[in-house]
């Protein structure tokens, strides 16, 4: 059964760093392009960033030199540095695998809300 488990959400104040992180199983992790999404409030879910198979990164252009999207391969874990946090980043964040099949499987999320 194929899990992802994310964590590190909460509160922050604009400017500060928070680190996801998404915990795989069920998947052989190497195989798998993973990648982090977010929903705010009465908006589409949209991509955050997203890393290939083979290491390549892409991110929002919202997030592009805040964020920093990395995995450990040794603990099936993704993560998603966030730095400079401002409050439309506020949302529920998803944590995305995608086969080489093209089969998707998706977190329960993780609330982050930045705000003073």
């Amino acid at each position: 059964q194929v899990q992802l488990v994310e964590s590190g959400g909460g509160l922050v104040q604009p400017g500060g760093s928070l680190r996801l992180s998404c915990a795989a199983s069920g998947i052989i992790f190497s195989n798998y392009a993973m990648g982090w999404y977010r929903q705010a409030p009465g908006k589409e879910r949209e991509l955050v960033a997203r890393i290939t198979r083979g290491g390549i990164t892409n991110y929002a252009d919202s997030v592009k030199g805040r964020f920093t999207i990395s995995t450990e391969n040794a603990k099936n874990t993704v993560y998603l540095q966030m730095n400079s946090l401002k409050a439309e980043d506020t949302a529920v964040y998803y944590c995305n695998g995608r086969s080489v099949y093209g089969i998707n499987y998706w977190g329960k999320g993780t609330l982050v809300t930045v705000s003073s």
